[in-house]
């Protein structure tokens, strides 16, 4: 994190703590700017939705990409609960 910079920051899928303080954000003149990944109006997503469909390496996301069968959710949940899952996963729906 430079001076004067700024960190985004989105979801919090482990609760509400933040175990740790803002002093070093606000010390360094640093600008902490969360996401609304939910309220966030229809156009706003589809034009963010456009921008990364342009700019994402599909190539790499290709190779990071998991697809299993909807009988294999419960087994990868496992794995997810484990922390042994790794970049995406797409879930083959019948």
């Amino acid at each position: 994190m430079k001076p004067q910079g700024v960190v985004a920051a989105c979801g919090l899928a482990g609760g509400m703590d933040f175990p740790a303080t803002v002093a070093p954000f606000i010390l360094r003149g640093v600008t902490l700017v969360g996401i609304d990944s939910v309220m966030c109006p229809q156009p706003v997503r589809r034009q963010a939705w456009a921008r990364l469909a342009e700019q994402v390496n599909k190539t790499l996301l290709a190779g990071l990409t998991r697809v299993i069968p909807l009988p294999d959710v419960p087994a990868l949940a496992t794995e997810l609960l484990d922390g042994k899952v790794r970049g995406r996963i797409v879930v083959e729906v019948p």
